[in-house]
């Protein structure tokens, strides 16, 4: 038989062989890897369209557990689950019989799996070992995602990843670049079998926010949400941001070395005696010193760059400069922590640890574990608040348009459980695909009406302002609120003057380098629509990289200034005139590349 006719076997992506029958042949091997003839760490699909098998072998693959299904039935019987209980037998044991098995992305195509057993029929070839496993670590740690739109599922997958909580126990010795630590985190009365199986509540990473459906005179309108002063003042949403600077005695060709010490006044490069004001003896800071913007906190001294600089006598003098590692800008603190340490080379390095309290302010984010965020538009005093007949007031008020076009009705189901779980002193379970969600209505519908509540969670609620009473009932209860790692004082930028990049003259980017505001061509687009043509030359030229060049009259080549015979020059014709022009300092780099293709670009001008 030609090789065209038969069925190539790849193993790894190369061609071993060739067989008759390619679905029998990944059937055979299918079989022997569940009877541990052959590992069970290999995975094979038939690929019909090409008609080729492909045996995957390869470490990094992503692979994901589901029980057998054999002639409709599971493999996965309740005698072995009883075992399993007993701990008779353990998980690797199924593994090893072949009654659950490991499939990679390609071998998972060829399946058809049920979602439990309700579902199985003669078609069936795999069962999921809980529905909820079809959601990745992160996701599986939100509650109630079946009752939200699909959409909402990668956003709140993002979110609970943004969130801050308590990162690690020993958060106190570590020196991590950047930590965000939430000062009082809380178990979340709502969560989910991954949730306690993982171990994540030694790990919380949000607090329980007791919500309003109601709007505030127009303030959280959209994603904007009014938060309760008094909340923020019990230690709401406070967290602390540490960040770690470090600095070491390199080495150097030569015998040279840097030194962490004070550097002296003739050191290039010094700063001025105010910014190392803060230094011990040694060089490097003290714990517990408040510092700001600018405030040296390791003291460093390198060698020159060249070994000899003349001096005007003619004799050679080493200038050392200064490295010193300085606090970055637009960032304040308190020195948490200072380590001393050697590196495996004897080298000293030194780590400084600075903290700083991030208390909760118009324009920091939040979200639930449901896709919905939102940032703080208006904090008001407690007085201000809303209230109920017990005298409760919501520590956040959402908008409730935030709700229909999201279809997050998840977060609706958390609101109800929250609260009856806080008035009953109980932990719910929101695991997906875990329960019908009329009977989990119900459930918590008893629960509020035994404490004498609304059996859907709405309270009569009176203005805070004005005592009166509020027309419509308002929703409240209590949801699982993450604060997320945009805060505005991280964020906070401005810059008036400032220094610029050498090739382009433009201003630098980015906030640890001064840098100025962006104006991209959608913004240049607006002001282009509105005809705001002065505007656009301040932007684009007057504030970024205006540059004066002389131009010659008679030829349009760039030219140059001679300050010594004090006259303009034409490269081209020494003796025409030029004139000076403001241009873009870009466009004169743009005249430059021309150039370098041997094209001679000229700049033509009107007379005045």
């Amino acid at each position: 038989m030609a090789d065209e006719q038969r069925c190539a076997v790849y193993l790894d992506g190369r061609v071993i062989g060739y067989v008759k029958d390619g679905a029998a042949f990944a059937e055979e091997v299918r079989t022997n890897r569940r009877t541990g003839v052959v590992s069970g760490e290999i995975n094979v699909a038939y690929i019909k369209g090409l008609n080729e098998v492909h045996i995957n072998a390869d470490r990094g693959r992503v692979r994901k557990p589901y029980i057998v299904v054999e002639k409709g039935q599971s493999k996965m019987t309740d005698e072995l689950k009883e075992k399993l209980k007993n701990k008779e037998i353990d998980y690797n044991y199924l593994v090893r019989r072949g009654i659950i098995e490991y499939l990679d992305a390609e071998e998972e195509e060829e399946i058809r799996a049920a979602v439990d057993t309700k579902s199985i029929n003669r078609h069936t070839t795999h069962l999921e070992i809980d529905p909820a496993a079809m959601f990745g670590l992160t996701f599986s740690t939100s509650v109630f995602p079946e009752y939200n739109q699909v959409g909402r599922h990668p956003v709140s997958a993002n979110f609970i990843k943004q969130s801050q909580g308590l990162y690690a126990v020993n958060f106190n010795n570590r020196y991590d670049a950047r930590a965000y630590l939430l000062y009082y985190p809380q178990l979340p009365i709502v969560n989910s079998t991954t949730y306690r199986t993982l171990n994540i509540n030694r790990h919380p990473s949000g607090q329980n926010f007791v919500i309003a459906l109601a709007t505030y005179y127009g303030y959280n309108m959209k994603d904007g949400f009014v938060l309760n002063r008094g909340a923020i003042d019990r230690g709401l949403g406070r967290s602390l941001f540490y960040r770690t600077y470090s600095d070491e005695e390199r080495r150097y060709p030569g015998g040279q070395q840097d030194h962490f010490k004070i550097p002296a006044a003739t050191t290039e490069g010094y700063l001025g005696e105010h910014a190392y004001s803060k230094l011990s003896e040694d060089g490097i800071i003290e714990q517990e010193l408040p510092v700001a913007e600018g405030d040296v906190l390791i003291g460093k001294v390198s060698p020159p760059r060249f070994l000899e600089e003349q001096t005007s006598f003619g004799i050679g003098e080493e200038r050392n400069r200064d490295n010193s590692v300085t606090l970055r800008s637009g960032e304040e603190g308190i020195v948490d922590s200072v380590m001393l340490s050697e590196t495996t080379g004897a080298t000293k390095t030194v780590k400084v640890r600075v903290r700083n309290i991030k208390i909760p302010e118009i324009g920091d984010k939040f979200a639930s574990r449901h896709g919905q965020k939102g940032v703080a538009a208006l904090i008001v005093d407690e007085k201000d608040m809303p209230f109920t007949k017990d005298g409760i007031r919501p520590d956040i008020l959402l908008d409730p348009l935030a709700f229909p076009s999201r279809m997050t009705l998840g977060q609706m189901l958390e609101t109800l459980a929250g609260k009856a779980g806080s008035l009953g002193g109980k932990f719910f379970d929101g695991t997906p695909f875990s329960g019908e969600g009329r009977a989990r209505v119900d459930e918590y519908g008893k629960i509020l009406e035994g404490f004498g509540f609304d059996k859907f969670g709405d309270e009569v609620l009176y203005d805070g302002r004005t005592g009166k009473k509020f027309e419509a009932r308002v929703f409240t209860g209590i949801v699982y609120f993450n604060r997320l790692l945009h805060m505005v004082s991280t964020k906070l930028q401005v810059r008036s003057r400032g220094p610029v990049q050498i090739l382009t003259h433009q201003p630098t980017e980015g906030k640890p380098r001064k840098g100025g505001l962006r104006f991209g061509e959608m913004e240049r687009d607006a002001l282009v629509g509105y005809g705001a043509s002065l505007l656009i030359k301040d932007r684009m030229l007057d504030q970024s990289d205006k540059a004066d060049v002389w131009v010659c009259r008679e030829c349009g080549d760039i030219g140059y200034y001679d300050y010594v015979k004090n006259v303009a020059v034409c490269p081209v014709d020494p003796g025409a005139t030029l004139e000076k022009v403001e241009i873009s300092y870009a466009f004169k780099l743009l005249l430059d590349e021309i150039k370098s293709l041997h094209i001679l670009p000229r700049i033509k001008m009107k007379s005045e």
